[in-house]
């Protein structure tokens, strides 16, 4: 009797607790700590998202402007903004760096000698482009202005019309013009000798038509298997 009863005793408070087991709620996994606005601040600074971050460092010296660590921040945020200005910057994104800049002398005011550097390589990338689009402008003018070269290329070859009188009266006027204009250099390149001193005479005549101080550079070339051509070669705009 005393086996069964120890059996029915063991059975009844197994019983018991599995019932206890079952009843009782399973509690969830406690959640993890959002971060605070602090360390948001952190993150996006690292991250790079700086404009979110200097709206999130705002609302913190709004709320706590006495809190020592937004000093810290607030350098650690400028100094983002001014390393992006250098990577964007030598990409060729100038207006870029000028905005990251300004923003990077907003949060540090106080230590402008750490934003020199960056500023002058913004004004000589500025000044770079406008000298470029300086050049392109001119460059375009001239080659509008430009009768029979491009002005823009080391040198125009134009083959002569000596067999028709008349279109090499009209070639030979519109290359002085050109000659005179750009200050061009000539090689009036012909087949045969006797060809070079009455081309090379109707052209200096019309030059000197154009402007009369004007010092003509010309030469001579012979080339038996070419035909009668002028070579032009613009000073550099």
């Amino acid at each position: 009797m005393k086996p069964f009863a120890s059996r029915y005793l063991l059975l009844a408070a197994f019983s018991v607790l599995l019932v206890a087991c079952q009843s009782k709620p399973v509690e969830p996994p406690a959640p993890a700590a959002a971060p605070d606005a602090y360390q948001q601040l952190e993150q996006n600074i690292a991250s790079s998202e700086l404009a979110t971050a200097e709206d999130q460092l705002a609302a913190l010296q709004a709320k706590s402007p006495d809190d020592p660590r937004l000093e810290q921040y607030q350098r650690q945020l400028a100094e983002a903004y001014l390393s992006r200005s250098q990577i964007v910057l030598q990409k060729g994104d100038v207006n870029a760096a000028a905005t990251a800049l300004s923003r990077a002398r907003a949060l540090m005011p106080k230590a402008p000698a750490l934003t020199s550097g960056v500023n002058g390589a913004i004004a000589h990338a500025r000044k770079a482009e406008l000298d470029k689009a300086e050049a392109e402008l001119k460059a375009a003018e001239a080659r509008r202005t430009a009768k029979v070269i491009d002005p823009t290329v080391e040198s125009t070859t134009i083959e002569l019309n000596i067999r028709d009188s008349r279109q090499l009266r009209r070639q030979l006027n519109d290359i002085a013009a050109d000659v005179a204009a750009f200050n061009c250099e000539v090689i009036v390149q012909v087949p045969r000798t006797d060809d070079y001193p009455w081309l090379a005479t109707l052209l200096t005549k019309r030059v000197m038509k154009i402007n009369p101080d004007f010092e003509l550079q010309i030469q001579r070339e012979i080339e038996k298997t070419e035909p009668a051509q002028m070579i032009l070669k613009p000073a550099p705009l």
